[in-house]
């Protein structure tokens, strides 16, 4: 009788173990292919957290949003750049795409991360170039 119920709790501790394990190993998420949960500029995220952050932060952060705007900088060291002066956005892969340029309108799609409020600035990672 003993050795049964010790069967039986390996086997529990074992099929947890392989759930554990499948849920921690799950594939990262694909930005790029996922479709834009918001297309918006600075004067619309300008408006939205000026109105009430809170409800701008559960709105936006880790969406997928399309970002319009110019370029101010190109940070190859990062492979990031600056986007109308706030808004920073990580390249996918680390890859800064070539055809970038300084003062150049640009749409980007990304994971949204959120904005701080000791730098003033907007944040996004994972992103890549929307080509029109």
């Amino acid at each position: 009788m003993k050795k049964k119920n010790w069967v039986i709790a390996l086997a529990f501790i074992g099929l947890g173990a392989a759930g554990v394990y499948l849920y921690l190993n799950q594939p990262g998420r694909d930005v790029a292919s996922e479709e834009a949960a918001f297309k918006i500029t600075k004067q619309d995220l300008d408006k939205d957290y000026a109105q009430n952050d809170s409800l701008a932060n559960a709105k936006y952060i880790d969406k997928t949003i399309e970002y319009t705007g110019v370029i101010s900088r190109l940070i190859s060291k990062t492979h990031s750049a600056d986007m109308d002066e706030n808004m920073v956005v990580v390249f996918k892969d680390s890859i800064l795409p070539a055809e970038l340029k300084e003062m150049q309108k640009v749409t980007v799609k990304g994971r949204y991360v959120g904005y701080d409020d000791l730098m003033q600035e907007y944040e996004m990672d994972q992103v890549t170039l929307v080509k029109k």
